[in-house]
Protein backbone atom coordinates (compact mmCIF):
# COMPACT_ATOMS: atom_id res chain seq x y z
CA UNK A 1 0.00 0.00 0.00
CA UNK A 2 2.70 2.49 1.23
CA UNK A 3 4.77 1.60 -2.38
CA UNK A 4 1.48 2.28 -4.29
CA UNK A 5 1.05 5.31 -2.61
CA UNK A 6 4.24 6.60 -3.54
CA UNK A 7 3.70 6.14 -6.98
CA UNK A 8 0.85 7.65 -7.18
CA UNK A 9 3.00 10.54 -5.45
CA UNK A 10 5.58 10.51 -8.01
CA UNK A 11 3.29 11.81 -10.36
CA UNK A 12 4.25 15.35 -11.06
CA UNK A 13 2.82 17.81 -13.88
CA UNK A 14 2.48 15.01 -17.01
CA UNK A 15 2.96 16.71 -20.71
CA UNK A 16 -0.29 16.85 -22.79
CA UNK A 17 -1.19 17.40 -25.99
CA UNK A 18 -4.39 19.74 -26.15
CA UNK A 19 -4.78 19.13 -29.31
CA UNK A 20 -8.04 17.80 -28.46
CA UNK A 21 -11.62 18.79 -29.39
CA UNK A 22 -13.49 16.01 -30.14
CA UNK A 23 -16.33 16.10 -28.09
CA UNK A 24 -17.90 12.31 -27.11
CA UNK A 25 -19.50 10.62 -23.90
CA UNK A 26 -16.79 9.27 -21.12
CA UNK A 27 -19.43 6.76 -19.68
CA UNK A 28 -16.24 4.38 -19.34
CA UNK A 29 -14.40 6.56 -16.88
CA UNK A 30 -16.03 4.44 -13.86
CA UNK A 31 -14.66 1.04 -15.67
CA UNK A 32 -11.32 2.79 -15.83
CA UNK A 33 -10.93 4.17 -12.15
CA UNK A 34 -12.38 0.40 -11.24
CA UNK A 35 -8.90 -1.11 -12.72
CA UNK A 36 -5.74 -1.12 -10.96
CA UNK A 37 -4.17 2.60 -10.78
CA UNK A 38 -5.43 5.72 -10.67
CA UNK A 39 -7.45 7.86 -13.53
CA UNK A 40 -4.68 10.00 -13.93
CA UNK A 41 -2.56 7.07 -15.22
CA UNK A 42 -5.03 6.29 -17.54
CA UNK A 43 -6.43 9.49 -18.79
CA UNK A 44 -4.72 12.55 -19.59
CA UNK A 45 -6.87 15.56 -18.33
CA UNK A 46 -5.20 19.27 -19.04
CA UNK A 47 -7.15 22.80 -18.91
CA UNK A 48 -5.79 24.17 -22.61
CA UNK A 49 -7.71 27.02 -22.98
CA UNK A 50 -9.47 29.88 -21.45
CA UNK A 51 -12.07 32.59 -22.83
CA UNK A 52 -13.68 35.60 -21.66
CA UNK A 53 -17.50 35.97 -22.04
CA UNK A 54 -20.53 37.93 -20.95
CA UNK A 55 -23.42 37.24 -19.88
CA UNK A 56 -26.93 38.75 -18.01
CA UNK A 57 -26.31 39.30 -14.63
CA UNK A 58 -29.24 39.02 -12.13
CA UNK A 59 -29.91 42.95 -12.02
CA UNK A 60 -29.93 42.60 -16.43
CA UNK A 61 -26.57 44.08 -16.65
CA UNK A 62 -23.92 42.47 -18.57
CA UNK A 63 -21.36 39.87 -16.79
CA UNK A 64 -17.85 39.54 -17.62
CA UNK A 65 -16.57 36.04 -16.75
CA UNK A 66 -13.82 33.79 -17.66
CA UNK A 67 -14.55 29.81 -18.93
CA UNK A 68 -11.95 27.30 -19.33
CA UNK A 69 -11.64 24.73 -22.08
CA UNK A 70 -11.13 21.31 -20.11
CA UNK A 71 -9.84 18.49 -22.06
CA UNK A 72 -9.51 14.70 -21.57
CA UNK A 73 -8.00 11.37 -23.59
CA UNK A 74 -6.93 7.65 -22.81
CA UNK A 75 -3.44 7.30 -22.88
CA UNK A 76 -2.10 5.68 -25.91
CA UNK A 77 -0.27 3.02 -23.81
CA UNK A 78 -3.50 2.60 -21.48
CA UNK A 79 -4.19 -1.02 -22.17
CA UNK A 80 -7.93 -2.13 -22.34
CA UNK A 81 -9.54 1.19 -21.80
CA UNK A 82 -9.73 2.68 -25.80
CA UNK A 83 -13.25 2.83 -25.59
CA UNK A 84 -13.40 5.70 -24.07
CA UNK A 85 -12.70 9.04 -26.14
CA UNK A 86 -11.60 11.97 -25.99
CA UNK A 87 -13.68 15.15 -24.37
CA UNK A 88 -13.46 18.81 -24.42
CA UNK A 89 -15.98 21.04 -22.60
CA UNK A 90 -15.69 24.41 -20.87
CA UNK A 91 -16.15 25.08 -17.24
CA UNK A 92 -16.26 28.47 -15.35
CA UNK A 93 -14.27 28.97 -11.69
CA UNK A 94 -17.53 28.14 -9.70
CA UNK A 95 -17.93 24.96 -11.12
CA UNK A 96 -14.54 23.94 -9.79
CA UNK A 97 -15.51 25.51 -6.78
CA UNK A 98 -18.19 23.39 -6.53
CA UNK A 99 -16.88 20.25 -7.76
CA UNK A 100 -14.01 20.85 -4.60
CA UNK A 101 -16.82 21.82 -1.95
CA UNK A 102 -18.53 18.52 -2.74
CA UNK A 103 -15.29 16.75 -2.33
CA UNK A 104 -14.62 18.25 1.27
CA UNK A 105 -17.98 17.18 2.21
CA UNK A 106 -17.42 13.54 0.80
CA UNK A 107 -14.20 13.23 1.41
CA UNK A 108 -13.75 14.68 4.98
CA UNK A 109 -10.77 12.15 6.17
CA UNK A 110 -8.77 13.52 2.90
CA UNK A 111 -6.55 16.81 2.33
CA UNK A 112 -8.76 18.13 -0.19
CA UNK A 113 -6.30 19.69 -3.05
CA UNK A 114 -6.59 23.90 -3.07
CA UNK A 115 -8.12 25.78 -5.89
CA UNK A 116 -5.94 28.50 -7.47
CA UNK A 117 -6.95 31.61 -5.47
CA UNK A 118 -9.57 33.92 -6.98
CA UNK A 119 -7.32 37.52 -6.65
CA UNK A 120 -3.87 37.48 -6.41
CA UNK A 121 -2.08 38.07 -2.91
CA UNK A 122 1.57 37.85 -1.40
CA UNK A 123 2.78 39.59 -4.23
CA UNK A 124 5.62 41.57 -5.23
CA UNK A 125 4.52 45.42 -6.14
CA UNK A 126 4.14 45.22 -10.00
CA UNK A 127 1.47 42.80 -9.87
CA UNK A 128 -0.46 44.83 -7.36
CA UNK A 129 -3.10 46.16 -10.38
CA UNK A 130 -3.95 42.42 -11.22
CA UNK A 131 -7.22 42.22 -11.99
CA UNK A 132 -9.48 38.71 -12.49
CA UNK A 133 -9.46 39.46 -16.40
CA UNK A 134 -5.72 40.38 -16.55
CA UNK A 135 -4.04 38.00 -19.31
CA UNK A 136 -1.32 36.69 -17.26
CA UNK A 137 -3.65 36.31 -14.05
CA UNK A 138 -5.80 33.94 -16.07
CA UNK A 139 -3.19 32.08 -17.11
CA UNK A 140 -1.78 31.36 -13.82
CA UNK A 141 -5.06 30.34 -12.55
CA UNK A 142 -5.55 28.34 -15.69
CA UNK A 143 -1.96 26.13 -14.73
CA UNK A 144 -3.42 26.20 -11.18
CA UNK A 145 -6.89 24.80 -12.24
CA UNK A 146 -5.04 21.94 -14.37
CA UNK A 147 -3.10 21.04 -11.21
CA UNK A 148 -6.08 20.81 -9.39
CA UNK A 149 -7.90 18.11 -11.30
CA UNK A 150 -4.64 16.32 -12.13
CA UNK A 151 -4.09 15.97 -8.07
CA UNK A 152 -7.95 14.71 -7.76
CA UNK A 153 -7.13 12.37 -10.62
CA UNK A 154 -4.19 11.27 -9.31
CA UNK A 155 -5.95 10.09 -5.49
CA UNK A 156 -6.57 6.61 -5.30
CA UNK A 157 -10.32 7.35 -3.75
CA UNK A 158 -11.38 10.38 -5.96
CA UNK A 159 -10.20 9.30 -9.00
CA UNK A 160 -13.21 6.87 -8.75
CA UNK A 161 -16.13 9.50 -7.59
CA UNK A 162 -18.67 9.84 -10.34
CA UNK A 163 -19.32 13.23 -9.42
CA UNK A 164 -15.59 14.33 -10.59
CA UNK A 165 -15.92 11.80 -13.76
CA UNK A 166 -19.58 13.74 -14.50
CA UNK A 167 -17.33 16.81 -14.12
CA UNK A 168 -14.81 16.01 -17.15
CA UNK A 169 -17.73 14.55 -19.49
CA UNK A 170 -20.90 15.70 -18.59
CA UNK A 171 -21.44 19.21 -20.15
CA UNK A 172 -25.51 19.12 -19.59
CA UNK A 173 -26.82 19.01 -16.25
CA UNK A 174 -23.55 18.56 -14.00
CA UNK A 175 -24.50 20.97 -11.72
CA UNK A 176 -28.22 19.77 -11.05
CA UNK A 177 -26.27 16.22 -10.56
CA UNK A 178 -24.12 17.36 -7.75
CA UNK A 179 -26.54 19.39 -6.26
CA UNK A 180 -29.49 16.48 -6.08
CA UNK A 181 -26.56 14.79 -3.78
CA UNK A 182 -27.98 16.94 -0.92
CA UNK A 183 -24.20 17.53 -0.06
CA UNK A 184 -24.74 21.11 0.91
CA UNK A 185 -27.30 19.79 3.50
CA UNK A 186 -24.25 18.55 5.60
CA UNK A 187 -22.18 21.32 4.45
CA UNK A 188 -24.96 24.02 5.87
CA UNK A 189 -28.73 23.91 6.02
CA UNK A 190 -29.38 28.02 5.62
CA UNK A 191 -27.32 30.84 7.22
CA UNK A 192 -28.24 29.47 11.33
CA UNK A 193 -27.00 25.56 10.45
CA UNK A 194 -23.49 27.46 8.75
CA UNK A 195 -23.25 29.79 12.07
CA UNK A 196 -24.13 26.54 14.46
CA UNK A 197 -21.46 24.30 12.63
CA UNK A 198 -19.14 27.04 13.50
CA UNK A 199 -20.56 27.02 16.52
CA UNK A 200 -20.12 23.41 17.11
CA UNK A 201 -16.43 23.29 16.18
CA UNK A 202 -15.63 25.91 18.44
CA UNK A 203 -17.06 24.14 20.95
CA UNK A 204 -14.95 20.79 19.87
CA UNK A 205 -11.60 22.85 20.11
CA UNK A 206 -12.18 24.75 23.44
CA UNK A 207 -14.37 21.46 25.06
CA UNK A 208 -12.49 18.62 24.16
CA UNK A 209 -12.31 16.09 27.64
CA UNK A 210 -9.77 14.17 25.81
CA UNK A 211 -8.34 15.84 22.39
CA UNK A 212 -5.96 13.13 20.43
CA UNK A 213 -2.60 14.15 20.46
CA UNK A 214 -1.79 12.99 16.95
CA UNK A 215 -4.42 15.35 15.50
CA UNK A 216 -3.38 18.66 18.22
CA UNK A 217 0.08 18.30 16.45
CA UNK A 218 -0.97 18.34 13.16
CA UNK A 219 -3.17 21.37 13.35
CA UNK A 220 -0.07 23.10 15.05
CA UNK A 221 1.98 21.76 11.99
CA UNK A 222 -0.77 23.63 9.70
CA UNK A 223 -0.59 26.37 11.31
CA UNK A 224 3.08 26.70 11.78
CA UNK A 225 3.46 25.74 7.85
CA UNK A 226 1.35 28.58 6.51
CA UNK A 227 2.89 31.06 8.85
CA UNK A 228 6.62 29.65 7.58
CA UNK A 229 5.47 29.81 4.03
CA UNK A 230 3.42 33.27 4.08
CA UNK A 231 6.71 34.50 5.63
CA UNK A 232 8.84 33.17 2.91
CA UNK A 233 6.97 34.58 0.11
CA UNK A 234 6.33 38.08 1.65
CA UNK A 235 10.34 37.98 1.88
CA UNK A 236 10.52 37.06 -2.05
CA UNK A 237 8.10 39.65 -3.07
CA UNK A 238 10.48 42.46 -1.29
CA UNK A 239 13.49 40.96 -2.89
CA UNK A 240 11.54 40.67 -6.17
CA UNK A 241 10.77 44.27 -5.90
CA UNK A 242 13.92 45.39 -4.97
CA UNK A 243 15.42 43.27 -8.08
CA UNK A 244 12.93 44.95 -10.60
CA UNK A 245 13.60 48.41 -9.47
CA UNK A 246 17.49 47.65 -9.59
CA UNK A 247 17.40 46.64 -13.05
CA UNK A 248 15.25 48.97 -14.25
CA UNK A 249 17.35 52.21 -13.21
CA UNK A 250 19.83 50.63 -15.16
CA UNK A 251 17.89 52.01 -18.14
CA UNK A 252 19.11 55.13 -17.02
CA UNK A 253 22.43 53.94 -18.03
CA UNK A 254 21.60 52.94 -21.06
CA UNK A 255 19.88 56.41 -21.98
CA UNK A 256 23.07 57.95 -20.38
CA UNK A 257 25.61 55.63 -22.76
CA UNK A 258 23.34 56.45 -26.20
CA UNK A 259 23.07 59.79 -25.69
CA UNK A 260 26.89 59.96 -24.79
CA UNK A 261 27.81 58.41 -27.84
CA UNK A 262 26.56 61.10 -29.76
CA UNK A 263 29.35 63.84 -28.24
CA UNK A 264 32.05 60.99 -28.88
CA UNK A 265 34.07 59.76 -31.91
CA UNK A 266 36.44 57.55 -30.78
CA UNK A 267 34.29 56.25 -27.96
CA UNK A 268 31.03 56.27 -29.59
CA UNK A 269 31.11 52.76 -30.86
CA UNK A 270 31.75 51.43 -27.59
CA UNK A 271 29.05 53.71 -25.60
CA UNK A 272 26.26 52.83 -28.16
CA UNK A 273 27.00 49.00 -27.38
CA UNK A 274 26.96 49.22 -23.56
CA UNK A 275 23.81 51.40 -24.18
CA UNK A 276 22.08 48.34 -25.51
CA UNK A 277 23.75 45.99 -23.17
CA UNK A 278 22.51 48.04 -20.13
CA UNK A 279 18.86 47.97 -22.36
CA UNK A 280 18.78 44.42 -22.10
CA UNK A 281 19.91 44.27 -18.07
CA UNK A 282 16.88 46.08 -18.12
CA UNK A 283 14.26 44.31 -19.69
CA UNK A 284 15.58 40.85 -19.06
CA UNK A 285 13.94 40.86 -15.74
CA UNK A 286 10.24 40.64 -16.18
CA UNK A 287 10.58 37.43 -17.93
CA UNK A 288 12.61 36.04 -14.96
CA UNK A 289 10.16 37.46 -12.55
CA UNK A 290 6.96 36.51 -14.82
CA UNK A 291 8.95 32.84 -14.20
CA UNK A 292 9.69 33.33 -10.30
CA UNK A 293 5.97 33.91 -9.92
CA UNK A 294 4.90 30.84 -11.38
CA UNK A 295 7.02 29.00 -8.54
CA UNK A 296 5.64 31.09 -5.34
CA UNK A 297 2.25 30.16 -6.98
CA UNK A 298 3.19 26.72 -6.47
CA UNK A 299 4.66 27.60 -3.06
CA UNK A 300 1.77 29.67 -2.01
CA UNK A 301 -1.01 26.63 -3.31
CA UNK A 302 0.72 24.60 0.20
CA UNK A 303 -0.62 27.58 2.37
CA UNK A 304 -4.08 26.41 1.04
CA UNK A 305 -3.24 22.12 1.31
CA UNK A 306 -2.34 23.58 5.56
CA UNK A 307 -5.77 24.82 5.57
CA UNK A 308 -7.28 21.41 3.99
CA UNK A 309 -5.12 19.95 6.43
CA UNK A 310 -6.81 22.17 9.44
CA UNK A 311 -10.00 20.87 8.02
CA UNK A 312 -9.48 17.47 8.63
CA UNK A 313 -8.22 18.18 12.20
CA UNK A 314 -11.43 20.44 12.95
CA UNK A 315 -13.68 17.26 11.45
CA UNK A 316 -11.84 14.90 14.37
CA UNK A 317 -13.15 17.40 17.28
CA UNK A 318 -16.44 17.56 15.92
CA UNK A 319 -16.82 13.80 15.53
CA UNK A 320 -14.56 13.51 19.19
CA UNK A 321 -16.46 15.75 20.76
CA UNK A 322 -19.99 14.74 20.13
CA UNK A 323 -18.52 11.43 20.86
CA UNK A 324 -18.00 12.88 24.47
CA UNK A 325 -21.13 14.04 24.89
CA UNK A 326 -22.78 11.06 24.01
CA UNK A 327 -20.54 9.63 26.58
CA UNK A 328 -21.94 12.47 29.27
CA UNK A 329 -25.20 11.44 28.29
CA UNK A 330 -25.09 8.15 28.70
CA UNK A 331 -23.34 8.41 32.40
CA UNK A 332 -26.41 11.25 33.55
CA UNK A 333 -29.01 8.50 32.57
CA UNK A 334 -27.25 5.56 34.32
CA UNK A 335 -26.45 8.02 37.67
CA UNK A 336 -30.41 8.86 37.74
CA UNK A 337 -31.59 5.47 37.28
CA UNK A 338 -28.76 4.17 39.97
CA UNK A 339 -30.29 7.20 42.25
CA UNK A 340 -33.92 5.61 41.53
CA UNK A 341 -32.86 2.22 42.77
CA UNK A 342 -31.00 3.79 45.72
CA UNK A 343 -27.69 2.30 44.13
CA UNK A 344 -26.09 5.84 43.97
CA UNK A 345 -25.81 8.89 46.31
CA UNK A 346 -28.33 11.55 45.61
CA UNK A 347 -27.16 15.08 46.27
CA UNK A 348 -28.76 16.67 48.94
CA UNK A 349 -30.55 19.98 46.98
CA UNK A 350 -31.22 17.96 43.75
CA UNK A 351 -34.78 18.52 42.34
CA UNK A 352 -35.62 14.81 42.88
CA UNK A 353 -35.27 15.12 46.62
CA UNK A 354 -36.97 18.92 47.17
CA UNK A 355 -40.17 16.96 44.84
CA UNK A 356 -39.76 14.50 47.11
CA UNK A 357 -39.71 17.02 50.30
CA UNK A 358 -42.91 19.02 48.75
CA UNK A 359 -44.85 16.58 47.49
CA UNK A 360 -43.91 13.55 49.53
CA UNK A 361 -41.92 10.16 48.18
CA UNK A 362 -42.86 8.53 44.30
CA UNK A 363 -44.69 5.78 44.65
CA UNK A 364 -43.06 2.44 43.80
CA UNK A 365 -45.00 2.29 40.39
CA UNK A 366 -43.88 5.53 39.39
CA UNK A 367 -40.25 4.54 40.20
CA UNK A 368 -40.79 1.89 38.54
CA UNK A 369 -41.91 3.40 35.07
CA UNK A 370 -39.06 5.98 35.59
CA UNK A 371 -36.47 3.44 35.66
CA UNK A 372 -38.09 1.51 32.52
CA UNK A 373 -37.92 5.04 30.99
CA UNK A 374 -33.86 5.64 31.72
CA UNK A 375 -33.21 1.92 30.69
CA UNK A 376 -34.85 2.51 27.62
CA UNK A 377 -32.55 5.45 27.12
CA UNK A 378 -29.30 3.80 28.86
CA UNK A 379 -29.73 1.27 25.73
CA UNK A 380 -30.41 3.59 23.29
CA UNK A 381 -27.29 5.74 24.73
CA UNK A 382 -25.05 2.82 24.95
CA UNK A 383 -25.55 2.57 20.90
CA UNK A 384 -25.23 5.71 20.56
CA UNK A 385 -22.07 6.00 22.10
CA UNK A 386 -20.74 2.53 20.46
CA UNK A 387 -21.79 4.15 16.76
CA UNK A 388 -19.95 7.37 17.99
CA UNK A 389 -16.59 5.20 18.78
CA UNK A 390 -16.86 3.30 15.73
CA UNK A 391 -17.36 6.75 13.53
CA UNK A 392 -14.27 8.46 15.79
CA UNK A 393 -11.57 5.16 15.12
CA UNK A 394 -12.84 4.88 11.50
CA UNK A 395 -12.27 8.53 10.12
CA UNK A 396 -8.76 8.51 12.42
CA UNK A 397 -7.81 5.83 10.97
CA UNK A 398 -8.17 6.74 7.64
CA UNK A 399 -7.55 10.47 8.27
CA UNK A 400 -3.97 9.23 9.33
CA UNK A 401 -3.57 7.31 6.15
CA UNK A 402 -4.32 10.27 4.21
CA UNK A 403 -2.12 12.65 6.09
CA UNK A 404 1.05 9.92 5.22
CA UNK A 405 0.39 10.47 1.64
CA UNK A 406 -0.03 14.42 1.83
CA UNK A 407 3.20 14.28 3.52
CA UNK A 408 5.43 12.48 0.78
CA UNK A 409 3.28 14.28 -1.66
CA UNK A 410 4.48 17.85 0.12
CA UNK A 411 8.24 16.56 0.32
CA UNK A 412 8.25 15.50 -3.47
CA UNK A 413 6.76 19.24 -4.29
CA UNK A 414 8.90 21.28 -1.84
CA UNK A 415 11.75 19.99 -3.10
CA UNK A 416 11.20 20.22 -6.83
CA UNK A 417 9.91 23.89 -6.07
CA UNK A 418 12.85 24.97 -3.57
CA UNK A 419 15.54 23.27 -6.24
CA UNK A 420 13.57 24.96 -9.35
CA UNK A 421 13.51 28.61 -7.29
CA UNK A 422 17.29 27.88 -6.68
CA UNK A 423 17.76 27.06 -10.57
CA UNK A 424 16.26 30.36 -11.40
CA UNK A 425 18.03 32.82 -9.37
CA UNK A 426 21.40 31.09 -10.81
CA UNK A 427 20.24 31.47 -14.19
CA UNK A 428 19.40 35.14 -12.83
CA UNK A 429 22.78 35.68 -11.87
CA UNK A 430 24.44 34.30 -14.64
CA UNK A 431 22.33 36.69 -17.23
CA UNK A 432 23.94 39.42 -15.58
CA UNK A 433 27.24 38.23 -15.35
CA UNK A 434 27.31 37.87 -19.10
CA UNK A 435 25.69 41.21 -19.40
CA UNK A 436 28.30 42.98 -17.76
CA UNK A 437 31.26 40.68 -19.01
CA UNK A 438 29.78 41.89 -22.74
CA UNK A 439 29.22 45.84 -21.54
CA UNK A 440 33.06 45.20 -20.00
CA UNK A 441 34.22 43.88 -23.76
CA UNK A 442 32.49 47.26 -25.08
CA UNK A 443 34.72 49.38 -23.08
CA UNK A 444 37.81 47.66 -23.67
CA UNK A 445 37.33 48.04 -27.42
CA UNK A 446 37.09 51.79 -26.83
Amino acid sequence: MAEADQDQNSIFAPNYDSAVTDRSKLGEFAKIAAKDGTLLEKVEISVSEQEKRQGASAMGMKDQYTVYLVETRTRDDSKGVSEAGPTALWRRYSEFELLRNYLVVAYAHVVVPPLPEKRMTIMWQQLTTVDNFDADFIERRRVGLEGFLQRVASHPAMCAEQIFHGFLEQEDGWKESVLATGFQAKQMHGANAQQDSRLKSLNAQFRLKKPDRQFEELKNYATDLQSNITTLLKTRAKLADRLYGIHKIHGNYGRVFSEWSGIEQEMGDGLQSAGHFMDAYKDYIDDFLSEEEQIADQLKEYIYFAESLKNVCRKQEVLQYELERAEENLASRSLQRDQILGTAPTKAFSLRSMRSKIFGPESQEAKDAQVKLLEDQIEEGEETVTKATKEVESFMEKALTEVDRFKKQRMVDLKEIFINYAILQIKISKRGITTWNSTRDCFLKM
